[in-house]
């Protein structure tokens, strides 16, 4: 019998999955894997948990950056990405118009009533390129501001809006931008005054380190911007669609009301990728101004059909399953346990975010000992003690997490919404067993400190 048959492939050449990465695709990633204990072989997965060949479940406290809001495998999802398939319909034809999309993007503008329509694109970069050319293009002007630490995607256009400088050396020139701190209106205004600004892009919580917009920030924002004639464009694709606790971010502070705002990750159900720039309708009408015009900005994939059904069965089960409300009871109730343990521990210095999405920061110790182990790990590289918490939360809990960042001491936690209380007893358990480790001496811990350190001498 002749064909392709996807689980024979798999079944013959699975356990090649981290040669083939060393030899055809990015070979730092399995070495990277390899270093840290992360080079697990999951065999399956569903809900918040993966499996491995001996049946152990895994609690995933990172939901894939984020894009498995729903968690894996969700059947609301899988069905309706059955129905689309077996209904086998003439999709990307180009020159007709599917319903599916018109009805996503109706579903989406319900949830941010003062914006108007909608442009599908395949990811979250994609979601910020499409606005930063339609502030361009609306306002007349070139400059887009953004926000130190922030993280909008790594293409061209939106990785000039990146505010990390280890994902940006090597790749100039790019685009004119400039950055200020989150949270500082005066340099926002300062900026604003030399008349050539088109908008200021920015995450609500910024996921780098898990840093909230201070209190009043986004709503002052938006009168500077619109006071010169500039836009707010919200970066919503880590944020949105209920991970914080409300439908997008923004809407924690009242009265903002972003021009334009971005959406991916979650939409995708985890299946199918999918972008989303949601937007006023001068902006729209301005960018595709004559029948000319209409091809203007455009995506092959965008608005298939694949990826409109997964995102309609998406916003389907948020609001069946009340996940947004539920987000924001057991974010709370996450975030208040681990904060109780503070004074508990002099490595631990906070606990913030919102909803499901929460940073744990550690922080130099008092205590003479620790003190020189926290040296040893600070003076070969900045973010080491975080990945310490990390690998035997992995290791010894079977609980994924990462570090929020580079050279951060945060551990980042987005896990899927539909996680409870049973989930966050495991957590808390876990992470206090590895501080009291790291408090107690914890041996193992440390050695393996020291191995990250030696690791790190290496690189550079």
């Amino acid at each position: 019998m002749t064909g392709f048959d996807l689980t024979e492939l798999l079944a013959e050449r699975g356990g090649e999955r981290y040669a083939l990465h060393t030899r055809h695709l990015n070979h730092q990633l399995p070495r990277m894997l390899h270093t840290i204990g992360f080079d697990k072989v999951y065999e399956r997965a569903e809900g918040a948990y993966f499996w491995d060949a001996d049946g152990q479940d895994y609690l995933d406290m990172l939901a894939g950056f984020g894009v498995m809001g729903l968690g894996r495998h969700h059947p609301v999802v899988r069905q309706a990405l059955h129905d689309v398939l077996d209904a086998q319909l003439a999709d990307l034809t180009r020159f007709d118009c599917q319903p599916l999309p018109g009805l996503l993007a109706e579903k989406l503008l319900s949830h941010t009533p003062h914006l108007d329509r909608v442009f599908f694109s395949n990811s979250g970069t994609e979601a910020v390129e499409t606005a930063l050319k339609f502030a361009r293009y609306a306002t007349g002007r070139p400059r887009i501001l953004y926000c130190t630490h922030a993280f909008h995607g790594l293409t061209t256009g939106s990785l000039s809006v990146n505010g990390e400088d280890g994902f940006r050396d090597g790749f100039a020139p790019l685009l004119p931008d400039t950055a200020v701190e989150l949270g500082d209106l005066a340099a926002l205004e300062r900026e604003l005054k030399r008349g050539d600004v088109a908008g200021f892009v920015v995450e609500p919580i910024q996921g780098k380190g898990v840093h909230p917009a201070p209190p009043g920030f986004l709503r002052a924002a938006q009168e500077l911007l619109h006071r010169h004639k500039a836009l707010l464009i919200a970066d919503e694709v880590q944020t949105g669609l209920g991970r914080t606790g409300d439908f997008f971010a923004y809407q924690h502070e009242d009265g903002v009301e972003p021009d334009l705002v971005c959406v991916a990750k979650a939409l995708s159900g985890g299946y199918v990728p999918v972008g989303a720039t949601l937007g006023k309708d001068w902006i729209f009408k301005k960018v595709y101004s004559s029948m000319d015009r209409v091809l203007v900005h455009s995506a092959s994939f965008g608005a298939n059909a694949q990826a409109m059904a997964a995102g309609l069965a998406v916003l389907s089960v948020l609001e069946d399953e009340k996940l947004v409300a539920g987000a924001r009871h057991t974010g709370e109730l996450l975030r208040s346990r681990l904060a109780e343990l503070i004074p508990r521990y002099e490595l631990l210095h906070d606990v913030r975010g919102r909803g499901l999405m929460i940073g744990i920061e550690f922080g130099r110790p008092k205590s003479l000992g620790l003190r020189s182990r926290w040296t040893m790990l600070q003076t070969a590289r900045k973010g080491l003690f975080a990945q310490m918490v990390v690998v035997p939360l992995l290791q010894r809990h079977r609980i994924l997490t990462q570090v929020s960042g580079d050279h951060l001491e945060v551990i980042k936690l987005i896990p899927p919404l539909i996680i409870g209380e049973r989930e966050v007893d495991r957590f808390v358990e876990a992470f206090t067993a590895v501080m009291d480790d790291a408090h107690g001496g914890g041996g193992l811990m440390w050695d393996f400190g020291r191995t990250l350190v030696k690791q790190a001498v290496a690189n550079r």
